[in-house]
Formats: structure tokens, C-alpha cells, sequence
């Protein structure tokens, strides 16, 4: 082991921890708790530009290159958005534009979020991730 925290590495710490719960409600508080433990964003960054789109909540993402890794800040006004975009700023942040792209992020299959979450809420998450990655390619092309 390299010692070096890998976007796979982390993904399969998250499908271990959510494994340790049996019941869904159990799941969505420990997905509550990871919003819960989110560095507040600061409410100048809290503009309509750096809004999802295709969120039901309001969810504000904040991004910056910092010694060739990219570095994710977010804010929501619902636990469950909150929970969601921590858990994404868990696994992508502080990696490499290239990185970022090139993750495929089966974790959210293998920890049953598909099949968990709302059609709405789905697609919010998925609009997380696809800022997450347009913020990549764009940090790719300033380089």
C-alpha cells in the first residue's frame, strides 16, 4: 500500500461503513450525520451561479484548484442534499482533475442509493456529480 488515499480507496470505505447498517432509515441518518460534519460555506459563495441545477434543495458547490488537486466546498438547505453533496466532497475532493473524470463511482450502486433514493432525489445527486466533473474538465483546460 502506498499509503497515497485513492478515489477507489475511498469509495470502498463508504460501501464498508454503510454496510455496517442493516436497516434504510439507518443508512439515511448516517447519510444525515455526513452533511451534519460539512464545513459550512460561506454565504458570499451561496450565489446562483454555484447552484445545482436539477436539485429539489438548494445546493451550492464551490470549487478551486490548489496544487493540481481540486478542492470542493458545499452548502445545502436539506439534510438529505447536505448528506449527499458531503459524501461526494468526501470522495472527490482533494484529487486531480484527471482523477475526478476518470472515476466511475460505482460506490452509489454497490451502497443501493439507486434504489434508495427518490427519483428527485436521484437526480439531484446526479447533477452533483456532473457540476463535480464539469468543474474538473474545466480545471483540466486551465492547465
Amino acid at each position: 500500500m502506498t499509503g497515497i488515499k485513492t478515489i477507489e480507496n475511498t469509495e470502498q470505505e463508504l460501501v464498508e461503513e454503510f454496510a455496517e447498517f442493516e436497516d434504510l432509515f439507518d443508512k439515511f441518518g448516517y447519510l444525515i450525520d455526513l452533511g451534519k460534519n460539512l464545513n459550512p460555506l460561506d454565504d458570499s459563495l451561496k450565489t446562483d451561479s454555484r447552484m445545482i441545477k436539477g436539485c429539489q434543495a438548494h445546493v451550492w458547490l464551490y470549487s478551486e484548484l490548489k496544487d493540481g488537486k481540486i478542492i470542493f466546498q458545499a452548502d445545502a438547505n436539506a439534510d438529505y442534499a447536505k448528506g449527499l453533496v458531503a459524501m461526494m466532497i468526501y470522495v472527490l475532493s482533494g484529487h486531480t482533475p484527471d482523477e475526478i473524470i476518470n472515476a466511475p463511482l460505482n460506490f452509489i450502486e454497490r451502497i443501493g442509493f439507486k434504489s434508495m433514493l427518490s427519483m428527485k432525489r436521484a437526480g439531484g445527486l446526479e447533477s452533483m456529480i456532473k457540476q463535480m466533473k464539469l468543474d474538473a474538465v474545466v480545471y483540466k483546460l486551465k492547465v
